[in-house]
C-alpha cells in the first residue's frame, strides 16, 4: 500500500479537500465522504474513490479493504493535527474520501419500489430520506437533476453512506418521468394533503411496482405533479400540528407502503 506523506494540506491537490463547493463536484461528478464508517461502508458497496486523505491509523485498521483500491486512488496520509485544520474544524475522525458519484442510471433500473423528490432544498433531507429508504428495503432513488444530489457530502454522512444501496436516477422534467413510470406499470402515490387524499392507515391493496413522491419542504408536492399522480395520501395527525419535517414523512409514508403490501 503506497501512501504519499502530506505536511501541509497548501498541495493544490488537496483543495478539493478544503473547498467543498458543490459546482466542483459537479465538473467531474464526484463528491466528498467523511468518516470511517461511511467512506469504508462506500468503498465495501463498489464506490470508485479518486483520492483518500487519513491519518497513519486509519489505513493500519482498513488495510483489507483499502489494499482493494490502492490502484484506483491516491492515499494521502497526514497527522490528526494536519487534517483537523480542514475547513476549521475537527474531521469526523480524520478520514475524508473524494469519490466518483455512481452515474444515474435508467428507470426502467429503479427496481419495483421508489422513492422519488420535487424540489428539495435541504441536503441533509435528501440523505435521511436515502438512509430511511434503504432500510426499507426500497431499491430505486429519484431526484431533480437540478436539485441537491444524494452524493452531496451532507446527504451521504446523513446517510451514513446507506445511499449506496439505492440505484439513483436523476431526470429533468417531474411529469414527464411520472408518465413514463405509469406507462411501466407503476403506480404513483404523491404524499400530500388534498381534498381527495386517502388517510395513510386506509391504504390497502398496494401494488408489486410504487413510487411515493415527496415534495418541497415548505409548499409540498405542486398541483401540476399532483394531478398526474394515481393518488395522494396523508398521514393522520393531530389537526394543530402543520406537517412532519419531510424525511420523516417519508419514512412514515415508506413504512406503510412495505409492511401493507406485505399483507
Amino acid at each position: 500500500m503506497n501512501l504519499t506523506s502530506i505536511e501541509t494540506l497548501d498541495l493544490p491537490e488537496l483543495q478539493i479537500y478544503r473547498t467543498l463547493r458543490g459546482n466542483l463536484f459537479d465538473r467531474d461528478n464526484s463528491f466528498i465522504a467523511d468518516s470511517p464508517r461511511v467512506v469504508l461502508m462506500l468503498l465495501k458497496r463498489g464506490i470508485v474513490p479518486k483520492s483518500i486523505l487519513a491519518t497513519e491509523q486509519f489505513y493500519v485498521e482498513n488495510r483489507e479493504v483499502i489494499e482493494r483500491h490502492a490502484d484506483q486512488a491516491t492515499l494521502y496520509v497526514g497527522t490528526k493535527e494536519i487534517l483537523g485544520a480542514i475547513v476549521g474544524r475537527n474531521v469526523h475522525h480524520h478520514v475524508m474520501m473524494h469519490a466518483y458519484r455512481p452515474e444515474s442510471v435508467p428507470l426502467e433500473e429503479l427496481g419495483d419500489r421508489i422513492v422519488m423528490l420535487e424540489r428539495l432544498n435541504n441536503m441533509e433531507n435528501v440523505g435521511a430520506i436515502a438512509r430511511s429508504a434503504a432500510a426499507l428495503g426500497l431499491e430505486g432513488y429519484a431526484v431533480p437533476r437540478s436539485g441537491p444530489h444524494p452524493y452531496g457530502r451532507r446527504a451521504v454522512r446523513v446517510s451514513t453512506g446507506h445511499v449506496s444501496r439505492l440505484a439513483v436516477h436523476l431526470y429533468d422534467d417531474p411529469v414527464a418521468t411520472i408518465r413514463v413510470l405509469q406507462a411501466s406499470g407503476y403506480r404513483v402515490y404523491a404524499a400530500e394533503v388534498t381534498d381527495a387524499s386517502v388517510p395513510l392507515s386506509h391504504l390497502r391493496n398496494i401494488p408489486e411496482k410504487w413510487v411515493i413522491l415527496l415534495g418541497n419542504e415548505e409548499e409540498g408536492v405542486s398541483p401540476e405533479v399532483v394531478a398526474v399522480c394515481d393518488a395522494t395520501v396523508q398521514i393522520e395527525m393531530d389537526p394543530e400540528v402543520k406537517s412532519f419535517n419531510v424525511s420523516v414523512a417519508g419514512a412514515i409514508v415508506m413504512h406503510w407502503m412495505v409492511v401493507a403490501g406485505r399483507a
